[in-house]
Order: C-alpha cells, then sequence, then structure tokens
C-alpha cells in the first residue's frame, strides 16, 4: 500500500493495491474510493464514489488528484473509464499527455 501525503488535519489518500483502489481517509473511515485495474504500463480507472455521509466536500477532487499523481509518477498511461475520472481530466488537461482515452466499446467488466 502506499500513501500520498496530504494537510495533517485533511483527508489522507492511500493506494490499496490488494483490493485495486484509492481510498481517501478522514480520520479513521474511508470517505470514498477510485477503483481501478492495471495492465502492462496502463490503469484504468472504472469507478470512482464518495460516501454520501462526506458529500460536498470536494473529496473527489482531492482522491482523483492523488490517484493521478500517483500513477504519473508510476509512469503509466492513464485510462479513464469512470464518468468521474473522465470529467475531472477534462478540467485539468496538464494529464493531457498521460491519457490514452478509451474506446467505451472495450470497457472493462
Amino acid at each position: 500500500m502506499s500513501t500520498s501525503s496530504t494537510p495533517e488535519d485533511g483527508p489522507q489518500v492511500v493506494r490499496n493495491d490488494e483490493r485495486h483502489e484509492y481510498e481517501i481517509l478522514v480520520g479513521e473511515r474511508v470517505a470514498g474510493i477510485a477503483g481501478y485495474r492495471e495492465e502492462p504500463g496502463r490503469i484504468l480507472f472504472t469507478h470512482t464514489e464518495i460516501d454520501p455521509d462526506f458529500g460536498g466536500r470536494g473529496l473527489g477532487s482531492v482522491l482523483a488528484a492523488a490517484a493521478l499523481d500517483d500513477a504519473v509518477e508510476r509512469g503509466l498511461t492513464i485510462v479513464p473509464y469512470c464518468p468521474f475520472i473522465q470529467a475531472y481530466l477534462r478540467k485539468h488537461p496538464d494529464f493531457s499527455g498521460e491519457v490514452s482515452w478509451p474506446d467505451e466499446a472495450s470497457r472493462p467488466e
């Protein structure tokens, strides 16, 4: 598992390799996840969700940014099947060189 540091009193994002997801933690609670699948040289983002108890705090964007930063640091090409990750990438073109936009017909199960 890998940890992405954030301010001490703020949320923390960790990569849980066993569960194939990035988790955003608020205190000891998992407030949301970004699911992924890895292939050689690529990471396919498949699903993102934030627990309704933590909605409206911008945690989805914090989670997306940390997950995408981690993927880039590891040299992986980002393949966004998840609509939330797609929307985040469209708003943050600084990742454009690391993205391979998927063909919806090839969406992973």
